[in-house]
């Protein structure tokens, strides 16, 4: 590239600086795959003969066995994956190697390369976060007759199924799926034949560099087709609020595991020890999972903040697109086996959660529920309730703990009916809503979510 325009060979550190080889030869695949296309084309362009086309072919397809062997050579002088890709080529096949890159651009090049290897990966987290889900439905019946408090402001709220405190983590998965079969539908348009920024100047056939490729449409302006990072973008979206639901998730699974709460169990494969302590079983598995959400929504915000200052068409700013994309799906592949695995071992504490009912007053909108239904408004019930509840915590007690006669002194028209309205049975039997947390809805939710991932 420098052989006719520059006098004086790149500085060394310039080199360093310019190379994407370090990162973006694991798009190699995709590199090729384009390549063996865009060989066809040529062919049908009338610019490669048959003989030709199939030397490329082959030597792309040996090249692409070489570096699977870990037997490619990679230079940095050479730049980035295309360059290094195109030199082999040449270097084994000969001069045909040298009409590969004729009306193609390494600016329409990477970005297919970049839309063809999101398109892969965004299907394979589609199935690791159904998988992921898999094993929340598959607790959630387990433990499909658990009661624990909900909270609002980390206080108790209300009793409801742990299976649907587990349901609503479900709900945010399934978003989570759908964003990234979204990501992988907007980067499923093939870019390739928009050369450096003004379309291709041979009469390409694009539609049928399309149809090799498995892309499903085509980019309609040149200038947007080599500079469009939007596909990326949505990625990295998907990737940040499926890793805020996991890190609140993580932050529910430590509290409840922590001495004070006690509700559940974290299995020995996913908790590690302490380097001082003997006793401690920490869940780091968590921990770590709620520390690189940090790293990718910084991904994300890194790419906004590349692309706002650029001016049409492609810049080396956008470079940088790529190193915080594969550090996002290398922490994804990471992170959601070990987060099933930890769902999947999860162990209930029942004596813990059974217990926990009996704290925080959580009958008490059983109890406004009561009054309304027999004809107090609402309002005056959550007075009625209100001072109820500061007579039982002045003296020390849970609400089914107060006598008759003090609930009659407060309030003349309550009865012995006002006790199985505390229950938290009673508290659940009643919320048959769409979405509520009666045991009966709950168990439509999990086999509806199941028939969603393709489950029966």
């Amino acid at each position: 590239m420098r052989s006719g325009r520059f006098q004086k060979r790149l500085d060394e550190t310039m080199e360093r600086l310019n190379a994407s080889i370090a990162f973006d030869r694991r798009l190699y695949a995709e590199d090729i795959q384009g390549s063996l296309a865009w060989a066809q084309a040529l062919r049908g362009s009338g610019f490669l003969s048959k003989e030709e086309a199939e030397k490329i072919c082959e030597g792309l397809k040996r090249i692409e066995s070489e570096i699977d062997a870990g037997k490619f050579e990679f230079s940095t002088a050479l730049e980035d994956i295309h360059m290094n890709v195109e030199a082999r080529l040449t270097e084994t096949i000969g001069g045909p190697g040298e009409k590969l890159h004729t009306g193609r651009s390494r600016n329409d090049q990477v970005a297919t390369d970049l839309r063809l290897y999101l398109k892969r990966v965004s299907l394979e987290i589609v199935d690791q976060v159904a998988d992921l889900i898999r094993a929340t439905t598959d607790t959630a019946e387990r433990e499909i007759d658990v009661v624990i408090p909900a909270y609002t402001h980390l206080q108790r709220a209300q009793p409801v199924l742990l299976a649907h405190h587990l349901m609503a983590y479900a709900e945010m998965l399934l978003r989570d799926r759908h964003r990234f079969v979204w990501a992988a539908d907007q980067a499923d348009v093939s870019p390739l034949g928009s050369g450096a920024c003004a379309g291709n100047q041979f009469g390409i056939d694009r539609e049928a560099l399309r149809d090799e490729l498995g892309f499903a449409r085509l980019t309609h302006n040149s200038m947007d087709g080599v500079s469009d990072r939007d596909f990326v973008c949505d990625f990295l979206h998907a990737a940040s609020l499926l890793m805020v639901h996991l890190s609140r998730w993580s932050e529910d699974l430590i509290l409840w595991s922590a001495a004070e709460f006690g509700f559940v169990t974290l299995d020995d494969a996913v908790t590690t020890g302490s380097s001082m302590l003997p006793q401690k079983k920490n869940p780091d598995a968590c921990e770590l999972v709620r520390g690189k959400c940090g790293r990718v929504l910084g991904a994300l915000l890194g790419l906004l903040t590349t692309l706002k200052g650029l001016p049409l068409t492609y810049n080396k700013d956008l470079q940088e697109d790529k190193e915080g994309v594969f550090d996002v799906v290398d922490t994804l592949q990471l992170v959601l086996p070990v987060f099933r695995a930890m769902v999947q071992t999860l162990k209930v504490n029942r004596e813990r959660t059974d217990a926990s009912l009996r704290g925080g007053f959580l009958g008490a909108m059983g109890l406004a529920d009561h009054l309304t239904r027999s004809g107090m408004s609402f309002r005056e019930a959550h007075g009625v309730v209100g001072r109820i509840v500061r007579e039982a915590e002045t003296r020390g007690v849970q609400l089914q703990d107060l006598p008759l006669e003090v609930y009659r002194a407060i309030e003349a028209s309550l009865n012995e009916n006002l006790f199985d309205a505390l229950k938290p049975e009673s508290a659940l039997r009643d919320k048959t809503v769409i979405g509520g947390t009666a045991p009966e809805r709950v168990r439509e939710e999990i086999a509806r979510v199941r028939e969603l991932i393709g489950e029966d």
